[in-house]
């Protein structure tokens, strides 16, 4: 077995110091695949994305215990900022753009953190518009005129500006329409077949999610309750149950 791209070990957190939201995750992203996080609302997803872009003290939280290592680094002695100059880039949860700038200016955004040369963002910025054509129409409206779609692969496509080798998600279908949701992934599983990129995905909708992972890994209550091939967590019935927090982890864990 190669070493995971990313690797979640034992990992705890906990935000003021006193209210914990993560009990001993552990996960690995292996090169080159996508990896679902799934769970229902509250169950740590985002707090588990925000530990491994070592952005939790941001929000007053902070990883208590294990580690997070990608590429060897470990995440909680590096930087935001240099985690994106080594690939490590997020899209946050709720389409966050510069709403006063237009499509176009927010995408070279994501170019300004590797220091791109005037060429290599033109380049990128012609391969986000092959990937979204909606947005090389509206690449001169401002942000927060568009829709939610155009808003979210505004974000998505200026984290692929810059450059991505792990490309991390947090609920990239949330409020979306279905059709936009499956333009998204369906995009974002060609740049992962055809260009290998990595993917972590949290998301609340299971079924969307399985169809394109390869992996992934249930969480509950801050616990990781379930993981394996996506296709065989397809098969189980009890997935659905984890996905509306129906209280059946306890059952899961004892199967483990």
């Amino acid at each position: 077995m190669t070493t995971p791209l990313l690797r979640i070990e034992a990992v705890e957190a906990a935000y003021q110091r006193s209210i914990a939201a993560l009990h001993g995750v552990s996960l690995e992203v292996r090169a080159g695949e996508i990896h679902a996080l799934l769970g229902a609302n509250g169950a740590g997803k985002s707090t588990t994305l925000k530990a491994v872009s070592n952005l939790l003290p941001a929000e007053r939280g902070q990883v208590t215990a294990g580690r997070i290592v990608f590429d060897g680094h470990d995440t909680g002695r590096t930087s935001p900022a240099d985690l994106v100059r080594l690939g490590l880039v997020q899209v946050l949860e709720g389409r966050h753009c510069f709403r006063t700038l237009t499509v176009e200016e927010n995408l070279l955004t994501g170019a300004l953190g590797r220091s791109a040369r005037r060429s290599e963002a033109a380049e990128d910025l012609a391969k986000v518009y092959a990937i979204f054509p909606k947005l090389k129409g509206r690449r001169k409206t401002l942000a927060g005129l568009c829709s939610g779609g155009e808003q979210q692969m505004t974000a998505i496509g200026r984290a692929l500006m810059s450059r991505p080798r792990l490309l991390v998600l947090d609920e990239p279908s949330m409020g979306l329409a279905p059709l936009v949701v499956r333009d998204i992934f369906e995009q974002l599983r060609r740049l992962n077949r055809e260009e290998g990129l990595s993917i972590l995905v949290a998301e609340q909708n299971s079924t969307v999610a399985l169809q394109y992972a390869d992996r992934a890994t249930v969480l509950d209550a801050g616990v990781a309750v379930l993981s394996g091939d996506a296709e065989a967590l397809r098969q189980r019935a009890d997935i659905q149950s984890f996905y509306f927090g129906e209280g059946v982890a306890a059952g899961a864990r004892s199967n483990r």
